[in-house]
């Protein structure tokens, strides 16, 4: 297995709001099953994973340029993941504090 299936980890504000109650988002590979998912971010972060869930996010349709031509935005994969209790993974940690889970 190869740690190939994760793209990045997803920061926005409300992955970041539920990363302190222990749930870390990342964008995935379309393709990546949840066996490959978790063994992939325990290889990259040296975590266990205790639980993962995974969504498709179907792509929007957005207006851009001078004429508002309308373009496809891309379909992605986002997983969830748990971890064991007491981990954290530190691209979550933004400003330096702490979370206290």
């Amino acid at each position: 297995m190869d740690t190939t299936s994760v793209i990045k980890p997803h920061l926005t504000e409300k992955t970041m709001t539920i990363a302190t109650r222990g749930w870390y988002t990342f964008v995935v590979h379309i393709q990546a099953d949840k066996a490959t998912i978790a063994h992939a971010i325990e290889e990259l972060y040296k975590v266990n994973v205790i639980g993962i869930r995974t969504v498709t996010v179907h792509g929007k349709m957005k207006r851009a340029g001078k004429k508002q031509q309308t373009k496809l935005q891309p379909t992605w994969k986002k997983a969830m993941v748990t971890l064991k209790k007491g981990q954290t993974i530190d691209a979550f940690q933004i400003g330096g504090e702490p979370t206290k889970a």
